[in-house]
């Protein structure tokens, strides 16, 4: 039985060997993270948020990472994603849309006879949910 010694394997007499696949899983991990935060500025996300552990929070997806990297790994993918889509989409559908530029409409005037009436209606929007008042005046009501 022959054991083969550490310059066979390609590594320096008594600098420990080979590192594991372990040990340079963790080291190309350390690397991307830290390539990671050079390049992505989390103080500038708002949904990143570290909590009283040293967790690291999405408040968009309501997720809980142990690190920054594991943090930016989510930020990448498929949940965080299609949150983020919803959140657009909502976002659109809540914001009126932009009032048209006034255009000067000449005034009719009229001779008005006698008191103008009014009538008050409520109404409730059930695609919308909301509740809205109908106010119509006129001297004919």
């Amino acid at each position: 039985m022959s054991f083969l010694s550490a310059r066979e394997h390609g590594a320096k007499p008594g600098s420990g060997g080979v590192a594991s696949a372990q040990n340079e899983a963790i080291d190309r991990r350390e690397r991307l993270r830290r390539l990671a935060l050079e390049t992505i500025d989390l103080a500038k996300d708002p949904y990143y948020m570290r909590n009283h552990l040293g967790q690291i929070e999405c408040r968009l997806c309501l997720t809980l990472h142990p690190n920054e990297g594991n943090y930016l790994a989510h930020t990448q993918g498929k949940r965080h994603q299609q949150n983020l889509a919803k959140r657009a989409a909502k976002e659109a559908s809540d914001k009126p849309a932009a009032p048209a530029p006034n255009k000067r409409v000449s005034v009719r005037k009229t001779v008005k006879i006698g008191r103008p009436g009014y009538r008050v209606t409520k109404q409730y929007d059930p695609e919308a949910h909301m509740r809205s008042l109908l106010f119509q005046v006129g001297r004919s009501l």
